[in-house]
């Protein structure tokens, strides 16, 4: 495509917005599936095989994050109200993307029966997405200060990630591995999708946990293995499937 530059930012602008609504509508699905006994991932795979829908960012979770999809969202949000132009659903998905992050720590603080205070919370995973050491708007970078005004300490462990995070100078406890980070933690919170923590062993993370409590925001640990181990858990937009 030949174009001039205005629009070819505007492609940028609407593409990137595009692909972000797409990833608000299926948190606020996703929330709304927990609340009627029905699970998203059948859901997401079902409208993903429409072609006029795709399958591609239509995975639950904390929110996106990066450098692009915030970015360009706001962009477009700022043009349209220089335009005097009201961008309703681009703003929409900014909105619903902020809270569903917010949403993660109010999980938390369920499983924990709203005791948080004190309580020592494993992080695994601090880059907005797996393969990348960028954690610009990232849901840890909500999440980790929510918990910590809350009164939590905090453990973690990122594979590549965690240098970025000391430049942000929280107060917090980094580990070499995963398993050193939640050794004696009253809960974790899995928040990037890594390999290396697809296979966690559930046993040696029972065993290593303080009290057998997990919030999997990205829905790669097994349900029917965290439930039959004795595990009190919560993902998104999957609660009561076993």
């Amino acid at each position: 495509v030949n174009t001039n530059d205005e629009t070819a930012e505007m492609i940028k602008y609407a593409s990137n917005a595009f692909l972000a609504l797409k990833i608000s509508y299926i948190n606020e699905i996703a929330n709304l599936c927990e609340l009627v006994g029905v699970d998203v991932h059948v859901v997401s795979k079902t409208m993903g095989q429409d072609g006029r829908i795709s399958s591609k960012f239509l995975h639950p979770g904390p929110g996106f994050g990066g450098s692009c999809f915030p970015k360009d969202t706001m962009a477009l949000a700022n043009t349209g109200k220089k335009n005097n132009i009201k961008m309703n659903t681009v703003e929409a998905a900014i909105k619903t993307n902020n809270e569903q992050k917010l949403r993660m720590v109010d999980k938390l603080k369920s499983l924990l029966d709203n005791k948080i205070k004190d309580k020592t919370i494993t992080v695994l995973g601090l880059a907005f997405k797996p393969k990348t050491d960028d954690i610009r708007d990232a849901a840890s970078t909500i999440i980790i200060p929510k918990l910590i005004k809350e009164g939590a300490i905090i453990n973690t462990y990122d594979p590549v990630a965690m240098d970025n995070f000391k430049s942000l100078k929280y107060k917090i406890n980094y580990f070499d591995n995963w398993q050193d980070a939640v050794k004696g933690a009253d809960a974790l919170i899995l928040l990037t999708e890594w390999n290396e923590f697809r296979g966690i062993d559930l046993l040696e993370l029972k065993s290593l946990l303080k009290e057998p409590i997990v919030l999997d925001t990205k829905n790669i640990l097994s349900i029917k293995k965290l439930n039959s181990i004795g595990f009190s858990y919560d993902n998104v937009g999957r609660k009561g499937i076993s």
